[in-house]
C-alpha cells in the first residue's frame, strides 16, 4: 500500500528532526510531507535537510488548515498523521499505529501516549481522542469537507466522522512517548495562553457542530 506521512509543524526546528529520522528508516513510508503552518523559526531548512516534501505555508492556517494542505494533490491508501513536537518516537510506534489499519483491523488508530510524562500521560487520559498521532486509510477523509476551517478541532472534526459514518477505530498505546508542552516551547504565560486559545477553537468548533 501507498502510505503517506503528513507532519503539520509550527515552529518546531528543535523536534521535528528526532521525528523525521525515525519515518525516514521506515521503508514502507512512501512519502513524506512536511508542512510548515507560518514557522517563524527554521522548521522549513530543517525538514528540507532530509529530502522530504516541505510546504512552507507563509500564513498561520492552524493545524486543520496545514492538514489539509498536505493532503491536497497527495495520492494515498494509508495516511499518517504525526506531530512534529514528539519525544521518544520509535519505529515500532509507527508500525503500532500502521499495523491495524494496513491489516484492515480499524480504519484508523489514534495512539495514546503512555509512560511518558505525567502531564502528557494524564491529558491523554482525560481526552484520549484529542490525540494527533493517527494512521486511517485515505478514504477515510472522502467525507470530511471542513478539515481547513477546523483549526485545532480538527481532532474533533475527524471523531465526529468516525462517529456518524461508524468507522472501525483502535485506541493504540504509545509507550514512554510524549510531546513538548506549549509552556515549555513559549514560556509558561504564553504557553498558558496558547493553550487556552487551542481549547477556545476546539470549543468553537464543537460549538458550530
Amino acid at each position: 500500500m501507498n502510505i503517506v506521512a503528513i507532519i503539520p509543524a509550527y515552529n518546531e526546528e528543535e523536534t521535528i528532526s528526532d521525528v523525521l529520522s525515525v519515518l525516514k528508516k521506515i521503508p514502507e513510508i512512501k512519502r513524506i510531507v512536511v508542512v510548515s503552518d507560518g514557522s517563524k523559526d527554521n522548521t522549513v531548512e530543517v525538514a528540507k535537510s532530509f529530502g522530504v516534501d516541505v510546504i512552507a505555508l507563509k500564513k498561520n492556517m492552524g493545524k486543520g488548515g496545514a492538514m489539509k494542505m498536505g493532503l491536497d494533490g497527495c495520492t494515498a491508501d494509508v495516511l499518517l498523521f504525526l506531530d512534529a513536537d514528539l519525544i521518544g518516537l520509535k519505529k515500532a510506534h509507527v508500525y503500532d499505529l500502521l499495523e491495524p489499519v494496513l491489516q484492515d483491523e480499524a480504519e484508523i488508530t489514534i495512539g495514546i501516549f503512555e509512560e511518558g510524562r505525567v502531564f502528557t500521560d494524564l491529558a491523554q487520559k482525560m481526552i484520549p481522542k484529542l490525540s494527533g498521532q493517527r494512521a486511517l486509510k485515505a478514504s477515510v477523509l472522502e467525507g470530511i469537507s471542513d478539515l481547513e476551517v477546523a483549526r485545532f478541532g480538527v481532532e474533533v472534526a475527524l471523531n465526529n466522522h468516525i462517529k456518524k459514518s461508524k468507522l472501525r477505530l483502535e485506541k493504540v498505546v504509545l509507550s514512554n512517548m510524549s510531546h513538548v508542552m506549549k509552556e515549555e516551547k513559549l514560556g509558561f504565560l504564553k504557553g498558558v495562553n496558547a493553550r487556552m486559545k487551542m481549547y477556545w477553537e476546539i470549543l468553537s468548533y464543537i460549538v458550530k457542530k
